[in-house]
């Protein structure tokens, strides 16, 4: 009896889940309303000398065209192009820098791929009103939820864009000299709670959520965050997950990133089964197929 009532847990359990991933959600890319009940892929790009995975940074304009021609035929949904490294301890280049590095790379994909989606990761209001006025990028993925620029919700509000607010204590120079929290899911959401707030009372429309694994949190903080993932559904906003490569799974495996895709791919499996919408990462194919298995056994 012990044993079946186990089981009948764990199946409720897994019809629970099943009904996290299948909330209905959306997000607005240009023009497009796109339903993100399959999943969406974010591929990741870094126009840096320093991204702490070498196969996202690119450099040559042949070579990296040739890699958004490979991520788009893999599956990939929207390109995300970030001109400045996040990782612990990075300094951040000036505003005129991060522009250098964003701008020869948008023209060329703007010229190669016009209909691609295209995100720009920046936490500055001045580069999120040139990418998207220049070259018509649909997403601004903040880092910083908007705590870094003051002018980034009215700027977003003004541009009529979709943002992404990321949870991150601290900035990418501080964020790892010994992260605390009480309650590291509970103050995430407080802090979401607070951040959508501004932005809504801006006008802001389109409003996408991401716990930020990595930044500002340790190991263990972050799977906490991975096992109460299906709490960030309270906001009925689209759901976005980055653990791509990342040290919470190096440290586990005992690997370097370079030897992470095994354990992305099963982390990627767990949060799609606890409400994650979108996905950014640096490899398309393996988590497009992950994807399409995972739907496959929901029934999409």
């Amino acid at each position: 009896p012990e044993d079946a009532a186990q089981i009948a847990r764990t199946a409720s359990n897994a019809g629970e889940m099943a009904l996290v991933m299948k909330k209905q959600r959306y997000i607005r890319l240009g023009g497009d309303i796109i339903d993100l009940s399959k999943g969406l892929i974010m591929g990741v790009f870094n126009v840096t000398p320093d991204s702490f995975y070498s196969e996202s940074r690119v450099s040559a304009k042949d070579v990296f065209l040739e890699k958004v021609s490979c991520m788009c035929d893999d599956g990939m949904d929207i390109l995300d192009i970030g001109g400045f490294s996040s990782r612990p301890g990075a300094k951040l280049p000036d505003m005129e820098e991060e522009w250098k590095r964003l701008h020869p790379i948008l023209k060329a994909i703007k010229s190669n791929y016009p209909d691609l989606p295209l995100s720009v990761d920046t936490f500055r209001s001045e580069i999120a009103r040139r990418v998207v006025g220049e070259f018509g990028v649909c997403l601004i993925n903040d880092i910083s939820g908007g705590a870094m620029d003051p002018l980034m919700p009215e700027t977003i509000a003004d541009l009529d864009v979709s943002v992404v607010l990321m949870h991150m204590k601290g900035n990418p120079a501080t964020m790892q000299k010994q992260p605390t929290y009480n309650d590291v899911t509970m103050e995430i959401i407080h802090y979401f709670s607070e951040q959508i707030d501004i932005f809504r009372q801006k006008g802001v429309k389109d409003i996408v959520i991401d716990p930020g694994f990595g930044f500002g949190k340790t190991l263990e903080h972050n799977f906490e965050i991975l096992k109460k993932l299906e709490m960030f559904s309270i906001f009925n906003l689209p759901l976005l997950i980055g653990i791509s490569r990342k040290s919470m799974i190096q440290k586990v495996l005992n690997t370097g990133p370079d030897e992470a895709m095994n354990g992305t791919t099963a982390l990627h499996s767990i949060a799609r089964f606890k409400g994650a919408d979108i996905f950014r990462v640096h490899d398309v194919k393996e988590i497009s197929e992950c994807l399409n298995l995972i739907n496959k056994l929901i029934g999409y």
